[in-house]
């Protein structure tokens, strides 16, 4: 089966010493492309610095995580700007919101997203949305609903920005099947990661029914999100085939139909890097 892997935090300080292994692991398992974003300034140009040493990497995101919204000053800001303009740069991000763990105020996230969504819409670049609200809520869900309708997402400054690529991607993706519905109608696509496997996220299993074939991806995360069978120390690459098995089954799809999709998908929505 044919893999992408569409949000793998390479860069991350668990990979420093054998970064090489991992992305070998992951093509004997059938993974053709990796997607290296960044969460903050320093790890935006560590997944540069990546896709220097490993030049077939499929690309990195540059962006401020809603962790680190509160703590990135606007200079540290207008150099990640700059940093979009690279050709290696397919997406912005990873960006968003999460009610969750709150590492940011509520109000610095949603400047730090309107942000991020400006840029995608200035580059050209989709941007990567991460979203978490409390257990049994959807707070977070429903603002960056209302942000994504007022960046202009679904209007004509959109499309004429991005074509018929997606403007944004669900990363990992969680929240209720309506949410997800309102965001396919703004053109997003949907990425699903090994946190669909975790309790609370059912609904996870009927929203990946619903994306158009052309709008689906699949992610790992890691180091984070470890899918069943993957060791939970250290998610890696390589188990991505667990959750493209997954999203198959739950589609009724042939597991190697899914995966040509799942490449042609990757390509078209973020592109390739370019040196």
């Amino acid at each position: 089966m044919r893999l992408v892997d569409s949000h793998c935090h390479l860069n991350a300080e668990q990979f420093a010493g054998d970064a090489a292994e991992v992305i070998e692991a992951a093509g004997a398992a059938g993974v053709e492309r990796i997607l290296v974003p960044g969460w903050d300034e320093a790890s935006s140009i560590a997944a540069l610095a990546l896709i220097d040493r490993f030049p077939g990497l499929a690309g990195v995101a540059v962006g401020v995580h809603p962790h680190a919204a509160a703590e990135t000053d606007p200079a540290a800001w207008t150099r990640i700007v700059a940093l979009a303009a690279d050709p290696r740069v397919v997406a912005i991000g990873e960006t968003g919101l999460d009610f969750d763990r709150m590492f940011s105020p509520a109000a610095s996230q949603l400047e730090n997203l309107r942000r991020s969504l400006a840029l995608a819409l200035a580059t050209g670049k989709p941007a990567i949305l991460h979203c978490r609200s409390r257990a049994g809520e959807r707070d977070a869900q429903d603002a960056l609903v209302t942000e994504l309708e007022a960046a202009g997402l679904g209007t004509p400054a959109a499309q004429a920005a991005f074509g018929d690529r997606p403007p944004a991607i669900l990363h990992s993706v969680s929240g209720p099947v309506d949410y997800v519905e309102a965001a396919l109608a703004l053109g997003c696509a949907v990425s699903v990661s090994g946190l669909a496997f975790r309790r609370g996220e059912e609904a996870t299993a009927e929203s990946v029914r619903l994306v158009p074939p052309d709008r689906i991806l699949v992610e790992t995360d890691a180091p984070y999100l470890s899918p069943p069978g993957a060791p939970r120390r250290r998610n890696e690459p390589e188990w991505v085939r667990v959750t493209a098995r997954w999203v198959a089954e739950r589609r009724g799809e042939d597991p190697d139909a899914l995966g040509t999709r799942l490449v042609t998908n990757h390509d078209r929505i973020f592109g390739r890097a370019t040196a």
